[in-house]
């Protein structure tokens, strides 16, 4: 089922934990102001269904669910979260492909001591650390189809903001 318009922006922001992907999103649309829906994974599975990142999750689902509701009514979506592409590859393609306007997908690169150099200054480093991200670390998980763009790590938070922005043709 087509959903959205074609005016509206789907943005998917992808990689491990600690790769920036939350700040880049919070960024865009700080940049942008009101009529973008930030869908959060973690906060869908970790704080509305306290739920473990497993195969079939109900948070899958859920994710997907929002994002099409935020189109339909007219706002332009940020994805945000690991999503794992074994687990999430299918719904994102799905969701892609009805999707009416332009969809943006990019993958964050980052080596894994990065990911805890930048984990240690983030309010949640208590609550978790190296051994569970080491667990949760996949290299360069991409989606299959190439629908990606690779950000690496040695991109600013600026750079990577401006080009978000640029390829969803969003203003700042």
């Amino acid at each position: 089922m087509k959903v959205g318009s074609y005016s509206t922006r789907l943005v998917v922001l992808r990689g491990n934990s600690g790769s920036g992907k939350s700040t880049i999103a919070a960024e865009v649309r700080a940049r942008h102001g009101r009529s973008i829906a930030l869908v959060a994974q973690d906060n869908l599975r970790r704080e509305v269904l306290r739920e473990r990142d497993v195969p079939g999750g109900a948070n899958i689902g859920l994710v997907d669910v929002v994002a099409r509701h935020a189109l339909g009514a007219g706002f332009h979506v940020i994805i945000e979260g690991i999503l794992d592409a074994d687990r999430y590859a299918a719904m994102l393609d799905r969701l892609r492909r009805d999707h009416r306007g332009a969809s943006s997908f990019y993958y964050l690169d980052v080596p894994f001591a990065e990911t805890l150099r930048r984990h240690a200054e983030r309010p949640q480093a208590c609550e978790f650390g190296p051994a569970e991200m080491a667990g949760w670390y996949r290299e360069r998980d991409l989606l299959p189809g190439g629908v990606e763009r690779v950000i690496p790590a040695n991109w600013t938070l600026d750079d990577t903001v401006r080009q978000v922005m640029a390829d969803a043709g969003m203003a700042c």
